[in-house]
């Protein structure tokens, strides 16, 4: 199966138009999502709904991110296994990391745009969040950055419902990118990809293209990286948590304009500079 076919899958449709509102029936391609469970050690920890790419990037990227591994050396082996009822990433770790899994006793049963399933606490929801080391962005590298996302989104553009998250360099090219139906598991995937390409995080930042909440930019933080630029707006914890992070965020990033909802402190506002 080649990756193109394993993002999409061709469905019968009627599609209705003005003005006569007559049924054309075709064929359309429809992003695919199915469950991915994520076993560690023969333990099932957490199933989230996915898109059946990039799937060893997904794992690390979550491992990293949730805080199961505190670095990809951690991870000894990784297979895939397709299932009658989805597909199970079975993740061998390091004893010790396995051991604090085991007392979080976090039990997360994952949706499309959910990222905080299963928490058992609110001490559990709101997690410590890592102090990063921001780029300095100028509006131009933000702005080439968004006119090449497009490009790197081939299951967005057949399916409009694909989420993408990638990873820029200084200079806003696009350097990873990585698509999901879930714009977590996109972020996720395209931090798996860093962490096995051994990416230096001080040299780049984030875009994503959906809203920037506080899971976004937590991963963000969790992963080394101090920029996120996303397409949407971002929400009130994302804000504060970009502030305890030091962590560059914007958003609303569309031809011509974004919003800078928090500049880290050892970057002074040039608007405050020159008023």
């Amino acid at each position: 199966m080649t990756e193109e076919a394993a993002w999409s899958g061709r469905f019968v449709v009627e599609e209705h138009r003005e003005p006569a509102w007559e049924a054309d029936v075709h064929d359309d391609d429809l992003v695919l999502e199915t469950p991915v469970a994520l076993v560690y050690n023969g333990i099932s920890h957490a199933v989230m709904m996915a898109s059946p790419v990039d799937l060893e990037d997904f794992a690390l990227g979550f491992s990293l991110t949730e805080g199961i591994l505190g670095h990809p050396d951690e991870l000894y082996d990784l297979t895939l296994h397709q299932e009658a009822d989805g597909i199970a990433l079975h993740l061998d770790i390091a004893s010790q990391r396995m051991a604090e899994l085991r007392q979080r006793r976090r039990s997360l049963s994952g949706k499309t745009g959910c990222g905080l399933c299963g928490a058992e606490s609110l001490e559990q929801a709101i997690r410590p969040i890592p102090r990063v080391s921001p780029p300095q962005l100028d509006d131009a590298t933000v702005q080439h950055a968004l006119s090449r996302l497009r490009d790197h989104q081939p299951a967005q553009s057949a399916t409009g419902a694909s989420h993408g998250a990638a990873w820029c360099d200084e200079d806003g090219e696009v350097q990873i990118a990585r698509e999901d139906v879930g714009r977590h598991n996109a972020l996720d995937k395209m931090i798996g990809a860093l962490a096995r390409q051994r990416t230096n995080r001080q040299e780049g930042f984030a875009l994503v293209s959906s809203r920037a909440s506080y899971e976004m930019v937590h991963k963000c933080a969790s992963a080394g990286i101090g920029a996120l630029v996303s397409v949407s707006a971002a929400t009130s914890l994302a804000v504060e948590q970009a502030r305890a992070a030091d962590l560059l965020l914007i958003g609303f990033a569309r031809p011509g304009r974004h919003l800078v909802y928090h500049r880290p402190v050892s970057q002074p506002s040039p608007a405050l500079q020159h008023a």
